[in-house]
């Protein structure tokens, strides 16, 4: 059996797929195009319209290149409005966040019980048909409990989630609603996943959540984030950790991320926007003055880090005098890289009931506005580091080097795949960095 599996989105759903495709591999499944494979999974997002509208054009367009490919569809989208994917061409499953670790089991029922109890599982009712037995992994051609490993589906490093779900009101924010209450994996987990993760050949983790500060507070007893890492420091591998909320990162954090080895010298910490009126009713529990402070502190304490953040330009309310306070922020932030993102009304989110609504114009021209910011702040960043040296891992063909400090670097002389190497920065062109 052939399966492609397509991810949108956040780490968190890259982490869930990879998932997948272990537990597939596992059956004997063989990686494919989606056009050639016999399943397709689609793991989609939420956070935008944008994204439920690119999920469908994925799925039609899958099921046009690939008339007999059987579609599963998963994710925050799925979640959110099962019945409108399920009508979707070729979808023969729709399976919530809720029943995400149960995906592949449930791909694998082929029996009436499953039609009969989809909905109180989980699965669309009236998608629930029954697969074939090469459906079922019974005649995979694969190599039965495969493991992922390095290099399978193009991935170098491997995203590790430790936690998901989320409890933060923001007025803008669907994800509550599709992910569910917090929820924690034990540490001890983490640690012996981290440990089997190194075991398989990979040299690099990101650690990833829906709300990856909260961690540890739903568990008895109480953790916390800095508890986790400490825990983890002594894995031989170097750990990335991923988007983490300003009022999360705490000063141990960001202590352990300058002393030891294990932690790669990159944050992202998501802003959002520079006006304490407008984060105010974004519903974001920190100020402008708290969140410089927080990235200030980091970039004297670990001058070389890469530093990243989201902006959210066109929320309702937002007037040019709250957009120039966030531009003016930012030309003069230590911020290395943005992820702009315009607003758009999600039903269901506070915010979509807010008047004020900004025209759809003068949105696009801010979010334009705020990605030349975003370049210029990566170029001053970039040409900053020509002559630094660094420690980088190899992707791709062993021409492209990723940093410890998130710097993407093409090298002469390719080196093996998944290989630490030590490279100077020589150059920057263009937005391409050369490396000797």
């Amino acid at each position: 059996m052939k399966y492609a599996v397509i991810t949108f989105g956040c780490r968190v759903n890259q982490a869930d797929s990879l998932g997948f495709e272990e537990q597939l591999r596992g059956r004997g499944a063989i990686a494919s195009p989606p056009e050639s494979a016999d399943i397709v999974v689609v793991n989609t997002c939420s956070v935008t319209a944008t994204s439920d509208q690119g999920a469908r054009q994925t799925i039609r367009r899958v099921a046009r290149d690939n008339p007999n490919a059987k579609i599963v569809v998963t994710g925050c989208y799925a979640t959110r409005r099962p019945d409108e994917v399920a009508a979707l061409p070729n979808v023969v499953r729709v399976v919530s966040n809720g029943d995400k670790p149960r995906l592949v089991r449930i791909m694998t029922k082929a029996t009436a019980e499953d039609a009969e109890g989809s909905s109180r599982s989980g699965v669309s009712a009236h998608s629930a048909v029954s697969l074939s037995t090469a459906e079922r992994f019974g005649d995979g051609d694969g190599a039965c409990g495969a493991a992922i490993e390095p290099g399978v589906a193009g991935r170098t490093a491997y995203t590790l989630r430790v936690q998901t779900g989320c409890a933060q009101p923001c007025a803008y924010c669907i994800i509550p609603s599709t992910r569910g209450a917090p929820q924690s994996v034990p540490p001890g987990e983490v640690l012996r996943e981290a440990e089997r993760i190194v075991a398989a050949g990979f040299k690099e983790i990101a650690l990833t959540g829906v709300h990856l500060g909260s961690y540890g507070r739903d568990l008895q007893p109480r953790s916390s984030l800095h508890e986790l890492l400490c825990r983890l420091a002594d894995v031989p591998v170097l750990f990335r950790i991923s988007s983490l909320e300003p009022m999360d990162c705490s000063l141990d954090v960001v202590d352990l991320v300058a002393t030891r080895d294990s932690f790669a010298p990159h944050l992202h910490l998501p802003l959002q926007h520079a006006s304490d009126r407008v984060l105010a009713a974004m519903r974001r529990p920190y100020t402008i003055e708290q969140y410089a402070s927080l990235v200030d502190r980091i970039r004297t304490q670990i001058p070389d880090a890469s530093i990243g953040s989201d902006v959210i330009v066109g929320f309702p309310g937002e007037t040019d005098e709250d957009f120039g306070e966030l531009a003016r922020y930012l030309e003069q932030s230590p911020l290395t890289h943005l992820h702009v993102f315009p607003y758009s009304d999600r039903p269901g989110t506070a915010a979509s009931s807010i008047e004020g609504k900004v025209h759809g114009a003068v949105i696009r021209d801010r979010a334009h506005r705020v990605r030349e910011i975003g370049r210029r702040l990566s170029d001053r960043f970039h040409d900053r580091q020509i002559g630094t040296t660094h420690r980088g891992l190899t992707l791709d063909d062993g021409s492209l080097v990723v940093t410890e400090n998130y710097l993407k670097l093409r090298i002469a002389v390719p080196q093996p795949r998944n290989a630490w190497v030590r490279v100077r920065v020589t150059s920057h062109h263009d937005g391409e960095l050369l490396a000797g």
